[in-house]
C-alpha cells in the first residue's frame, strides 16, 4: 500500500480555504473507491504470503521478484480501474456542484465539521497523500466560530485543539468555554487554530509557524501572544515554537505565556501499547498482512507513541511511517523567553499515589508525561514547579472546560500574577483538589 512519506507532503498543494458541502460529497466518494483499492491491496498481500509461506518462500527477499505473476497483474488491473473511477466520479460530482454553486459553496454545519475533523485524525496523512478534498486547511477562527480575516491589534490568546478535534470542541456551553470566559476576563483577542491533527506534529508545528509569523507580519500592532493548547495542541504549539526559532522568525519573541492542558510531552501509552500490540500480531503467520491495517492510523496519533515534535525524530529511521518503539527523539526545549504552564488531569479522587492509576492518568496520557517530567534530562522540559497543576477527577476531554481548570488558566493568565497555590504533596507537584 502507498504510503505517505514521514516528512514531506509534494503530491499536492494544502488548501487554504474551508471545507464546503460539495467537498464533502466529492470526498466521501473519492475515500469511497480509495478504500476499495486499499482493500485489494491488502488481499493481494494475503494472497501472496499464503502462496510463498505454502512453497516455504516467505521471505522479504522473495517477495520483489515474485510480485509480477498474473494474480499480481489482476489485482494492479483492479487498483487502477477503481482509482481512476474515483477520479471520475469525483470531478462528476464536482461539476454537479458548481451546477448547484449556492448550495455546494455552503461551510458545513458544526455536526459535519466535527466528523470530518475526526476522520482527519485517524487518516489525515492518507487524505493529504489521495488530494482529498476533506484534508482540513489550517485556519484560524474567530470567537465567534467564523473564518477570521483580521485586523488585529494587542493581546491575542490562540487556542489549540487536540487529536481529532476541531475548534467546536472548546465550546461544550456557550458559557462556560474557556475562550469566551478568557475574551470576558481578559482584555484581548482570543483565537481558534483548526487544523488536520492526522499529519505529522512536526509538519503541523511549521505550518502553525509560518502561519503566526504571515498574522504578525500583516498585523504590526499586535503586542503579546499567548498560546494555550490541549493534548496534541500543546505539542504542535511546542513544535511551532522549536521551528520558529530555527526560522529566526519575530513571533516567537511576542509570546508570553504557553499553556498545555493534558500534552503527552513524553508520550502516550495507548499509542505504544498498539504499537506492541499490532507489532506482536505481525509476527504471527498469515497474520502479519492483517497486522498492517495497524499501518492505516496517521501520522499524527502515531507521533503521540514519545511525543515528537521535530522532523529528525523520524527521518533516519528505516523502519518507514511506523517508526519503532524506541525513543528516538531528538532534544526540543522551550525557548527560554517565554513562561511555559502544563496541567494534568487524573481519574484519582485524591491524591493516593497510585502506579496504575497515575499511568493511566487522564484515561489517555500520564501525569508525568503532562508534566514534562522525564528521567533522561534532555527531555525533561524543566518547567518550574509552581507553573504545574494536577486536577484530580479530571479526564482528558474535561480539561477542556471543568471549571477549576478554567479558573487557574484564568489566574495564569493575569498580568504579573504569581502561583498562589501552595507545594504539599513529595513529588512537589502543585494540586488542586476537584470534588
Amino acid at each position: 500500500m502507498p504510503s505517505p512519506t514521514p516528512l514531506h507532503e509534494p503530491y499536492c498543494n494544502l488548501r487554504k480555504s474551508v471545507i464546503t458541502q460539495g467537498d464533502l460529497i466529492e470526498g466521501l466518494a473519492q475515500l469511497a473507491t480509495t478504500g476499495v483499492s486499499r482493500t485489494t491491496e491488502f488481499v493481494q498481500a494475503f494472497y501472496r504470503e499464503a502462496f510463498l509461506r505454502s512453497v516455504g518462500l516467505y521471505k522479504e527477499e522473495n517477495q520483489t521478484p515474485l510480485q509480477k505473476g498474473v494474480s499480481d497483474r489482476s489485482y494492479s488491473l483492479i487498483k487502477f480501474l477503481m482509482k481512476h473511477t474515483g477520479q471520475y466520479a469525483a470531478n462528476g460530482l464536482r461539476i454537479l456542484g458548481r451546477m448547484s454553486h449556492e448550495h455546494a459553496q455552503k461551510p458545513l454545519v458544526p455536526p459535519l465539521h466535527m466528523l470530518v475533523s475526526a476522520l482527519n485524525g485517524i487518516m489525515g496523512d492518507h487524505l493529504v497523500y489521495d488530494c482529498n478534498p476533506l484534508a482540513l486547511p489550517m485556519l484560524v477562527y474567530d470567537r465567534h466560530l467564523k473564518l477570521f480575516t483580521g485586523p488585529l491589534s494587542g493581546r491575542v490568546v490562540i487556542l489549540v485543539h487536540g487529536l481529532c478535534m476541531d475548534m467546536h470542541s472548546w465550546y461544550p456551553s456557550k458559557y462556560q468555554s474557556l475562550g469566551e470566559q478568557i475574551h470576558r476576563q481578559q482584555d484581548c483577542t482570543v483565537l481558534y487554530l483548526s487544523y488536520n491533527t492526522g499529519r505529522r506534529i512536526s509538519l503541523n508545528g511549521q505550518s502553525f509557524s509560518k502561519l503566526l509569523n504571515d498574522l504578525v507580519i500583516k498585523n504590526p500592532d499586535i503586542s503579546q501572544l499567548d498560546i494555550i493548547g490541549h493534548s496534541m495542541g500543546g505539542l504542535v504549539s511546542r513544535s511551532a515554537l522549536f521551528y520558529g526559532k530555527q526560522s529566526g522568525f519575530n513571533w516567537i519573541f511576542l509570546v508570553d505565556h504557553l499553556m498545555c492542558l493534558g500534552s503527552p510531552h513524553q508520550g502516550a501509552l495507548l499509542e505504544r501499547l498498539g504499537y506492541m500490540m499490532i507489532d506482536k500480531v505481525g509476527k504471527i503467520p498469515f497474520a502479519g498482512t492483517v497486522a498492517r491495517l495497524g499501518d492505516l492510523r496517521s501520522a499524527g496519533i502515531i507521533d503521540l507513541r514519545w511525543g515528537s515534535i521535530r522532523d529528525d525524530d523520524w527521518e533516519h529511521l528505516k523502519s518507514g511511517r511506523r517508526g519503532d518503539f524506541a525513543d528516538n527523539r531528538r532534544p526540543a526545549p522551550l525557548p527560554s523567553n517565554i513562561k511555559a504552564y502544563f496541567i494534568a488531569g487524573t481519574i484519582e479522587r485524591e491524591n493516593i499515589h497510585s502506579k496504575t492509576r497515575e499511568a493511566v492518568g487522564d484515561y489517555l496520557v500520564s501525569v508525568k508525561s503532562a508534566l514534562g517530567e522525564h528521567a533522561n534530562p534532555e527531555y525533561q522540559l524543566n518547567v518550574p514547579q509552581d507553573r504545574k497543576v494536577v486536577f484530580y477527577g479530571v479526564d482528558h476531554m474535561q480539561l477542556q472546560y471543568s471549571q477549576p481548570v478554567v479558573d487557574q488558566v484564568l489566574t495564569w493568565l493575569k498580568p504579573n500574577v504569581k502561583q498562589t497555590h501552595k507545594i504539599t504533596q513529595p513529588t512537589q507537584l502543585v494540586s488542586v483538589l476537584v470534588s
